[in-house]
């Protein structure tokens, strides 16, 4: 599959999206930057980023609010930027919280380790409310909360980019299904997803659709049933506070 050609694909999408919602507000008489600077300044908000030249994607970033309401970034460095919405589990935004709380919302803390180890990616956490900002930067910890808080994260972004490669692969590349499918059978074994109900819209999409392959119906419709029976699905995570 041809990662370029999603992340263009996405670029379009975002654009649209944030276009028909410019047009809504302005429908009802609200202007962005006032909707933003309200919602910065009254509800705490977690962001973490992710950069990582030469890697897929380069350039990572999730943003929620204490309930859940947040967005999604994964594409190219000099790509424009491209946010998806996403919502997430009750349980996972109050474990996101509570994991920056046990550092201090990034307060006064240093979690780089430096050690000599090679470039795993500039990370950064990002804890915002009532109009101030504090965060922290690292390449590699080995602080436990930070790395579980990281592994949190992680599993998050992964849920949001299979996301992306059926959506994309529904529309563009329908034999390439049943290999991506594949893969997030793989990660629900190896418990490395957060809130991998996230996908269940997508995953109904093509278990119902004869336009797709058997095989991938099927392999879908395994996804979604594992989904929907596991009694903590937002625990398919790879980590323990």
């Amino acid at each position: 599959m041809d990662r370029d050609s999603i992340e263009s694909y996405w670029d379009v999408k975002a654009l649209q999206l944030t276009l028909r919602l410019a047009a809504c507000l302005l429908v009802l008489g609200i202007s962005i930057p006032a909707l933003s600077a309200q919602q910065t300044s009254n509800t705490a908000t977690l962001t973490y980023i992710k950069v990582l030249k030469g890697s897929v994607p380069e350039y990572t970033s999730i943003t929620v609010d204490r309930n859940g309401v947040g967005t999604y970034q994964g594409r190219r460095i000099d790509s424009s930027p491209n946010p998806r919405p996403l919502k997430l589990s009750a349980a996972t935004t109050n474990e996101l919280f509570q994991m920056a709380a046990s550092l201090g919302d990034f307060h006064s803390i240093k979690l780089e380790s430096h050690k000599h180890v090679a470039n795993m990616g500039l990370k950064t956490f990002i804890y915002r409310h009532d109009g101030r900002e504090s965060k922290v930067e690292f390449n590699y910890t080995q602080n436990k909360r930070a790395e579980e808080l990281l592994s949190l994260f992680e599993g998050i972004a992964d849920v949001e980019q299979h996301i992306g490669v059926l959506e994309y692969s529904s529309r563009y590349d329908v034999l390439g299904l049943p290999s991506a499918l594949t893969q997030i059978e793989i990660d629900l074994d190896n418990n490395a997803l957060v809130d991998p109900q996230l996908m269940v819209p997508i995953l109904k999409k093509i278990a119902g659709d004869s336009q797709y392959l058997h095989i991938a119906q099927v392999r879908a419709g395994n996804i979604l049933r594992r989904i929907q029976d596991s009694p903590n699905s937002h625990k398919e995570s790879r980590h323990l506070f």
